[in-house]
């Protein structure tokens, strides 16, 4: 792979420049934002058009004529998560209470696409907290997880993301997440195990803790309400 060094200015104290250390850009990197440049005149329907074409599709026929319509609108809801902030959604619904026992909202329905593949993976969220003056609408925590489930994901970021953001949200005692999701780049192409299952978790303060985390992970166990 080709290399060419380009270099880079840095002021330092009393106004000088110095010179930085080269940096090497690769002849790969520099086709990509040239790529990226003569993209940018396209609209993302004729990019998918394209897309359909390349895939050995005639993307005038009669089923695909709406399609890259379709995509592009389909693409925005998935992707919603970029677009929203979890910090404003927790920040409208956070309530002074002295309760100091957990909270635990679990079977929380989620779906995402996986970074790598782009295909989706889908599954179940279990958030619990133990509060420290502050609690949160119950509402707004399958919203959180609906924020940063509408990205491009991996599993394992998406279930510490989760548990960040409420701590940072009301520093609590303790935040606890688990999700239970499956994976369809596993499931329709690769290794094709259709009945596998990943479990992830983010145990945050007193979570960490055996008596603690005993406690949640047995009430996630638990059947919810309505079960039979």
């Amino acid at each position: 792979m080709k290399e060419r060094k380009q270099f880079a200015l840095f002021p330092r104290a009393g106004g000088m420049m110095t010179m930085a250390q080269p940096i090497a850009v690769t002849t790969s990197v520099r086709r990509a934002a040239s790529i990226d440049e003569g993209l940018s005149e396209f609209s993302n329907q004729e990019m998918y058009r394209e897309l359909l074409g390349r895939l050995g599709e005639d993307p005038s026929r009669d089923g695909l004529l709406a399609t890259p319509g379709r995509v592009e609108k389909s693409m925005a809801f998935l992707t919603k998560g970029y677009r929203e902030d979890s910090a404003t959604i927790l920040r409208g619904a956070l309530f002074d209470e002295d309760y100091d026992e957990m909270v635990l909202v679990k079977d929380i329905e989620m779906f995402s696409l996986c970074e790598h593949h782009m295909l989706p993976f889908f599954g179940k969220v279990h958030v619990a907290y133990i509060p420290n003056g502050k609690v949160i609408g119950l509402s707004k925590i399958p919203r959180l997880v609906e924020v940063f489930s509408r990205r491009l994901q991996i599993q394992e970021r998406l279930t510490r993301q989760i548990a960040d953001a409420i701590q940072d949200a009301i520093e609590p005692q303790g935040v606890g997440v688990v999700i239970e999701a499956r994976h369809l780049c596993m499931m329709m192409r690769g290794i094709e195990k259709q009945h596998s299952s990943t479990v992830t978790s983010a145990m945050v303060g007193c979570f960490r803790q055996k008596e603690t985390r005993l406690e949640f992970l047995s009430l996630v166990r638990q059947p919810g309400a309505g079960s039979q």
